[in-house]
């Protein structure tokens, strides 16, 4: 039977959000005591590590908050394939390293569980429920100009294969990071570069501003606290290391990029209000 192209959220999509935000939940504990893991799945160290992970599962519950309570299946779709990423990397960067967990845990085999099936159910519920978005702009709605998406695909191309590295070569990036890492956490960290990354290249291909607003706002909720985490981590980092700075700086760029965004976006959206019928139907027909 044909899927109605409806936009909506199907049961099993929300059922599946409802069943990782308390996960996400609970992981924000690295970021609320970074100096303690010894409750998770391995001690992660040193701090600034924890901080980029607590921050990244925080925004990602905000992300499936909204998939849950959402009834526009476009406005969230652009989050699924990008977490896809970030579960496979994570995967991986489990199975290469599996000796600096402690198996004795509950959180080791919470982590193995959730990332052994996440990279099976995330994309499986964005095949299925794909099939009702009518790729159709609401009203008022906008394509992001090509320009800015141009940008877009530039960051997260860059993104992208800095997590690749982080994956496929961690000695690499343990010689030149900003802090210490071991090679389960470089390809962790990997994950944490790869969703972003491919985030930024959705945002290019699907364009619609109705469509990028969510997940922008869970990128932006991230880089807020991976910045704060920075100034609360600062002793950690090399600062006789250029790569410090490139880092720093790379997400003060990133959040103020997708702040210009919204603003740009959202005048561009109040014009044409103020111009329409005449403004909306040529907005709607330049893609």
């Amino acid at each position: 039977m044909t899927t109605r192209r409806d936009d909506r959220v199907l049961p099993e999509t929300r059922a599946l959000a409802i069943f990782i935000v308390p996960f996400l939940v609970a992981a924000f504990g690295l970021y609320l005591f970074p100096t303690h893991t010894d409750w998770f799945a391995w001690p992660v160290k040193p701090t600034m590590t924890p901080l980029i992970m607590g921050a990244g599962y925080i925004s990602g519950a905000y992300f499936f908050t909204r998939v849950a309570v959402g009834r526009q299946w476009h406005r969230v779709h652009l989050g699924f394939l990008p977490i896809t990423a970030f579960t496979i990397f994570e995967a991986i960067a489990t199975l290469r390293n599996l000796d600096p967990f402690d198996h004795g845990r509950v959180a080791f085999w919470v982590w193995v569980v959730l990332y052994a099936i996440t990279p099976v159910l995330v994309p499986l519920a964005w095949l299925r429920n794909r099939a009702t978005d009518p790729g159709t702009l609401e009203p008022v709605d906008l394509y992001v100009p090509r320009r800015v998406r141009t940008i877009l695909t530039a960051a997260g191309l860059v993104q992208c294969a800095v997590a690749a590295v982080l994956l496929i070569s961690p000695s690499t990036m343990i010689d030149i990071w900003p802090w210490k890492l071991t090679p389960l956490s470089a390809g962790v960290l990997g994950g944490w570069f790869a969703l972003p990354g491919v985030v930024a290249l959705m945002m290019a291909i699907d364009g619609r501003w109705s469509a990028i607003r969510i997940t922008l706002a869970s990128q932006a909720i991230g880089l807020v606290l991976i910045l704060v985490g920075v100034a609360r981590a600062w002793d950690e980092f090399d600062t006789s290391n250029v790569v410090t700075y490139l880092f720093v700086g790379g997400l003060a760029l990133l959040l103020a990029g997708l702040l210009s965004l919204v603003t740009y976006t959202r005048g561009l959206q109040r014009r044409a209000r103020d111009e329409r019928p005449q403004a909306v139907a040529g907005v709607h027909g330049v893609r």
